[in-house]
């Protein structure tokens, strides 16, 4: 299957980093204030969530995909990123929290139906809550990072290896000191050394990253996701199964994720009733970045109810290395 190459916005300055089409605003929500990338005056909403340590400029290659489909597309930055509202204390960023702020930027939208769009710490959000049916959702669509049942059921050693981090981000101030080096170098570094088309990652990219996370106290309120998430986790009481997601839901997931095993999406099913999966191979954790021409394609079919093509990586053989070009990540076949 051939696909539109998505626009190339990386060859000019940091203004034209992104479609032109898309405007920010400030929205008001659970009484915070939220920074939110827009694009799109549909009556319907695809309010896109990012991870960690990403912004709403993650989202660039979809918010005009998602508008010429007939969506107004959000992108916000969630509570601490760039210039949303950073509360202090690491119990402002547990989840029930984060589950107010999209049902708040839900409500402040006023839309007709909601599609919920995530990855990372975004998908983490979004997966409770659906859960929770905090508001109605017609579609749920999640990027490398696992349902969390399914996480549960899948975790063992290889899987520890990986969440290596989150142990350490456990440990006050260390975590944030050693990111915000060199004005938050490492920040910029980690999608490079964990990508694996690199090319989706030049300097100017990358820049973004590292300057929302050089913002005074911006590390930190990203560091304390994590502390928030092992000190005040609920507990499901014992004999008491997960609720079963009823909104249609697909799982888009690069296979070279160095954070998460692909383990950890099996079983997926058993606890969302209408399930898709796509795998991407050759395509890292920052999936729809690093191949966003496939993820579109595969979020296009499936919010219109068409059949979701696949990828497909295939190796080829060439005479000498001087013909080899670097293989399409994510071509869908």
């Amino acid at each position: 299957m051939n696909l539109p190459l998505a626009p190339d916005l990386t060859k000019a300055g940091t203004a034209a980093l992104r479609d032109s089409r898309i405007s920010t605003a400030f929205v008001q929500a659970n009484g915070l204030t939220f920074e939110v990338d827009q694009c799109g005056t549909g009556d319907k909403l695809a309010l896109c969530l990012h991870g960690f340590p990403e912004s709403s400029f993650s989202w660039r290659y979809q918010l005009p995909v998602l508008a010429d489909l007939g969506y107004t597309a959000w992108a916000p930055n969630l509570r601490g990123y760039g210039k949303s509202s950073r509360p202090a204390l690491v119990e402002d960023y547990a989840l029930p929290h984060l589950l107010a702020d999209v049902a708040g930027l839900i409500d402040a939208a006023g839309k007709s139906e909601v599609v919920l769009i995530a990855h990372d710490w975004g998908a983490v959000i979004a997966w409770e809550f659906a859960i929770a049916q905090v508001r109605p959702l017609t579609h749920l669509i999640i990027c490398n990072v696992p349902h969390p049942a399914a996480m549960q059921r899948a975790f063992g050693f290889a899987q520890l290896l990986k969440s290596w981090y989150v142990l350490f981000f456990q440990i006050p101030r260390l975590p944030e000191r050693l990111l915000g080096r060199q004005q938050a170098r490492p920040i910029a570094e980690v999608f490079v050394s964990s990508s694996v088309d690199k090319s989706r990652f030049p300097p100017a990219v990358v820049q973004v990253y590292q300057d929302n996370a050089a913002q005074p106290g911006a590390l930190t309120a990203m560091v304390n996701y994590y502390r928030a998430l092992l000190r005040f986790r609920s507990k499901r009481k014992v004999g008491t199964s997960v609720p079963v997601i009823t909104t249609p839901t697909l799982m888009l997931w690069g296979e070279e994720d160095v954070a998460l095993t692909v383990e950890s999406t099996h079983h997926t099913e058993d606890y969302v009733r209408d399930f898709r999966i796509r795998y991407l191979p050759r395509v890292s954790h920052w999936v729809q970045q690093e191949a966003p021409e496939a993820v579109n394609e595969m979020i296009k079919a499936f919010l219109l109810d068409e059949a979701i093509p696949y990828a497909r990586w295939e190796l080829n053989l060439v005479p000498s290395l001087a013909e080899a070009s670097p293989p399409v990540e994510g071509a869908a076949g």
